[in-house]
């Protein structure tokens, strides 16, 4: 059962990632232009760097193979993203982002240190 468990948490963890990343290559432009209006330079290479690693880490978390690499890529991702995007908390909506990204590396955190589970490509390939 805990193998269960281990493979539905590591889906719905990367899950968001995978969907986001997939998106912000359907609203490129605007995704782009969101991020030079934070300020951030080179918004065009940040945004192909952060669909990749959103894409990738979320695919090797779900798939189980280098998901400790996936876990720990995203995780330091994600502290740029939301000391940029999220800090505004006289705004309720953008505290609710906060806190949202501090448990999604709260579970990050568990997946880099306890790793993929008996259910997944890593373990298949060890046998």
């Amino acid at each position: 059962m805990n193998s269960y468990v281990m493979l539905i948490g590591r889906v719905l963890v990367a899950s968001i990632f995978v969907l986001s990343g997939i998106s912000k290559i359907g609203n490129f432009s605007g995704t782009s232009q969101f991020m030079a209006s934070k300020g951030l330079p080179a918004s065009d290479f940040l945004l192909v760097m952060t669909i990749i690693i959103e894409v990738l880490g979320g695919i090797s978390i779900i798939f189980g193979y280098k998901a400790k690499w996936g876990a720990w890529a995203l995780f330091v991702f994600m502290i740029p993203v939301t000391l940029v995007f999220h800090t505004n908390f006289a705004d309720q909506n953008q505290m609710i982002h906060f806190l949202k990204n501090i448990s999604m590396m709260g579970g990050l955190l568990y997946i880099a240190s306890a790793g993929s589970g008996p259910l997944s490509l890593e373990e298949k390939m060890k046998k």
